[in-house]
């Protein structure tokens, strides 16, 4: 079932060249980003392990900033070139179309990433191309330089009323390739995740788990340790066909030639896509209590408070069959690196193994964590990996048992 269906109510405008876009992957996602486009109605040009490349029209390229459930940001490159000296460096950083993105009232931060090149210095050559956006945009505001996406310092510290613009300047092997970032703060921050609980889930990963099963609203889902409510509000927001950004804002809306009403009509084609409650049962269970508040006034603002369970108990109280004959137990178990307080998880990993065998034969289990053969000898089931990524820099598999032949 597609998530979101082509826009078809795109206006006749004069025809323009394509943007160069590329959106940006967590390790191990771009096959499944490269779907997701094609979904949207996007042919992907070329699919790498850092991401996926397209040629987009403006709309096209709001779209998929307001539609992607997996991509971390969404740049459009501006100008490659190479060089092998500062004088190069600044008479090409002088070329860029700086005016198309950068205006005088949103702060500018560069990012610069420099390898087996001549010109190996980063703030050298931030420096440079500063000097080329000034010159260009005479009042241009240039910030430091912005933190590593891995890090989300810069979603974390830039208020949302204060948007900024990233431009990424990227030297490998001598050739330069700068890029300014469309997207704004990281793709995964929807708006709604506000109240946090302990280890949360980034809201992409969740929605990646769903998009890998796949699951779509068919049979129940169940996530025993919710946490934030993270994958069970995606899960909601899947099958209704909620897009994910349609209630917050994007950097290419404070370009110079934004089309606002073209953004309005894209959002309102979003809105109308909307499906009703759904009918199958999400559950989101925890046994702390902060973390049940937390994942119901998250769904309360995602909007879906109604189309999720939200109960209190522990993961042995926790009865499959009364959910279906059938169904999901997708989750983001406990591990050591990632909770941190050195606890012996190995009793809870044989009782999440007994909830499946015990009380689900109909139902499958898929978790995100890493290949700890600890903890999974105590599950007693067979499982295997569909993926492998990173979580907080750990890398982990999205880890599943095999579908059921009921």
């Amino acid at each position: 079932m597609n998530n979101r269906q082509p826009d078809r109510h795109r206006r006749t405008t004069i025809s323009q060249p394509p943007l160069d876009a590329f959106l940006i992957a967590a390790p191990g996602l771009a096959p499944l980003i490269a779907a997701e486009c094609t979904t949207l109605g996007i042919t992907p040009v070329e699919v790498t392990a850092a991401g996926v490349a397209v040629q987009v029209t403006p709309r096209e390229l709001f779209t998929i900033n307001c539609w992607s459930r997996l991509a971390s940001r969404v740049i459009v490159r501006l100008a490659h070139f190479d060089a092998r000296d500062f004088a190069t460096l600044e008479k090409q950083a002088a070329r860029v179309p700086w005016t198309r993105v950068i205006s005088p009232a949103v702060p500018v931060q560069l990012r610069v990433t420099c390898r087996k090149s001549r010109l190996y210095h980063s703030d050298a050559v931030a420096e440079r191309v500063a000097r080329g956006i000034v010159n260009a945009v005479p009042n241009a505001q240039i910030l430091g330089a912005a933190a590593k996406d891995e890090d989300d310092e810069l979603s974390e510290t830039l208020a949302p009323d204060a948007p900024t613009q990233l431009i990424v300047v990227r030297f490998e092997r001598d050739h330069c390739v700068i890029s300014a970032d469309s997207s704004g703060t990281l793709l995964h921050r929807r708006g709604w995740r506000q109240a946090i609980a302990k280890a949360p889930l980034r809201e992409t990963l969740a929605a990646v788990m769903l998009a890998a099963m796949p699951w779509d609203g068919e049979i129940p889902l169940v996530d025993p340790f919710a946490g934030s409510g993270t994958i069970g509000i995606e899960a909601a927001l899947r099958v209704r066909r909620i897009a994910p950004g349609l209630t917050r804002s994007f950097a290419m809306e404070h370009w110079p030639d934004a089309d606002a009403s073209m953004h309005a009509g894209v959002r309102e084609s979003a809105q109308q896509q909307v499906r009703p409650s759904i009918g199958v049962p999400i559950v989101l269970r925890d046994r702390d209590a902060g973390a049940i508040v937390a994942a119901r006034a998250n769904a309360e603002r995602a909007g879906v408070l109604a189309d999720v369970t939200i109960e209190q108990g522990a993961l042995s109280e926790t009865e499959l069959a009364q959910y279906g004959a059938r169904g999901l137990l997708l989750t983001n178990p406990p591990y050591g690196h990632r909770i941190g307080d050195g606890a012996d998880l190995r009793g809870l990993y044989a009782r999440l193994g007994d909830v499946l065998r015990v009380g689900g034969r109909g139902w499958r289990l898929a978790m995100l964590m890493p290949n700890d053969r600890a903890l999974l000898g105590q599950l007693r089931l067979s499982v295997s990996p569909l993926l492998r990524t990173s979580n907080g820099g750990l890398p982990v598999a999205l880890l599943a048992t095999a579908p059921s032949k009921g």
